[in-house]
């Protein structure tokens, strides 16, 4: 059963009992203070669009749009309010073809969305000549390697992954977009990682080239269930589907929900993020490298698919873990958040910043298993690798 204006499903809307144990975990609300940037009260505002028939103004698109989907929300609340769920419905209804004209973003806004989600992200080729463009630009020095944009490396770019043909390995690698063109290099630390532990990591077939995430934060659903079932039928069988992204990981795990069908939920089972595959695998063989190492939890590893634990066991007998005392707060990244709203996603990442420099000192080592929350946390001046970086640094060399 679905409401008013949003579609929203009455019941969960009426789950939040406005208890507040969420505001602590909420990011925007610990940056604003404000009652409509924390995740009850944006509930109570999608309460008043979809139940009582109250207007889809610009404060009410203001903030949803300020909501980075971290869903911390979600692992404090006693009720189990979905709340990923029911945002993720509200972007959808707001992006609609009928949305009311005042929740239409900015034409500029408009305009790049379209040609990121319909035509470069969902296209391989496409987005590898992009990159090319702005490996380009950053060698003629008119485009910085910051503010999200990693540095790129032509032989990096020039350089396919070693892996198998799909249907001759025990295990599947997820590639996807943006990741395997900006951040090639975790992917092939991910490859050395696997054959260390003893698999032979094959190649998706045609049809992974996005995964969807991006495009379900941004309430483009349609696209989203069309990467999906093309993700889904590019891994056939029942081989481990390995994750090093941990919002890639936590979208292909609800593939399920998104388009409700018996064998997406039997995919959705078989997606693991790398670190927890790691711990079904006899253990590698890692040098202790006497090294300290500040951990920091994607959102989507931790609140959504409670697999963050993993990459403490995996890192372990290599690297002296350190814990920030943040309750493992957002750092402000969330998917395209940090460009939409870089003035916030820069306050969140700033407390996040203190938070990691008060355990691992002024030059920390930070490890994160996510593609979005290295490029921001980068772009602050911290050192941030990969857990399979980190990992491949340490492999004895029986285990390279």
């Amino acid at each position: 059963m679905s409401g008013g204006a949003l579609g929203l499903d009455p019941d969960e809307l009426v789950s939040c009992v406005a208890c507040g144990l969420c505001l602590p975990h909420c990011p925007t609300y610990r940056v604003t203070g404000l009652e409509l940037a924390s995740p009850r009260g944006r509930i109570a505002a999608m309460r008043a669009v979809d139940l009582d028939g109250a207007p889809v103004d610009a404060s009410f698109v203001a903030a949803m749009d300020a909501c980075i989907q971290c869903r911390g929300c979600e692992a404090a609340c006693p009720s189990g309010v979905p709340f990923g769920r029911l945002m993720e419905g509200t972007r959808a209804a707001l992006a609609a073809p009928g949305a009311p004209a005042r929740a239409r973003r900015p034409p500029v806004r408009r305009a790049a969305e379209a040609v990121a989600y319909r035509w470069v992200l969902t296209r391989r080729r496409v987005l590898r000549g992009a990159t090319w463009v702005l490996w380009a630009l950053q060698r003629l020095r008119l485009v910085p390697a910051r503010a999200g944009v990693p540095a790129l490396r032509a032989t990096d770019l020039r350089r396919p992954l070693d892996l198998a043909a799909p249907g001759t390995g025990d295990a599947y690698l997820v590639t996807g977009c943006v990741m395997d063109a900006w951040q090639r290099s975790v992917h092939r630390a991910t490859v050395a990682v696997m054959r260390a532990a003893g698999a032979t990591p094959m190649h998706p077939g045609p049809g992974d080239d996005c995964c969807g995430a991006l495009h379900v934060h941004a309430g483009r659903t349609a696209t989203a269930q069309r990467l999906a079932r093309a993700v889904i039928a590019s891994m056939p069988g029942d081989a481990p589907v390995v994750v090093d992204s941990a919002g890639c990981g936590a979208a292909m795990r609800d593939y399920g929900h998104l388009l409700g069908t018996p064998g997406a939920v039997a995919f959705s089972a078989r997606v693991v993020d790398l670190a927890e595959w790691l711990t079904t695998r006899p253990p590698l063989a890692l040098r202790d490298t006497g090294r300290t190492v500040v951990v920091q939890d994607p959102c989507h590893l931790r609140h959504v698919q409670r697999a963050h634990l993993p990459v403490r066991t995996v890192l372990a007998p290599a690297y002296r873990l350190l814990e920030t005392a943040d309750d493992g707060l957002c750092c402000g990244a969330g998917g395209a958040f940090a460009v939409w709203e870089p003035e916030l996603a820069g306050a969140v990442r700033d407390r996040k910043v203190a938070a990691i420099r008060a355990v691992g000192g002024p030059a920390p080592v930070v490890a994160s298993a996510n593609p979005g929350c290295l490029l921001h946390l980068r772009a602050a001046g911290l050192d941030v690798r990969h857990p399979a970086e980190l990992l491949a640094d340490a492999l004895a060399p029986e285990g390279r």
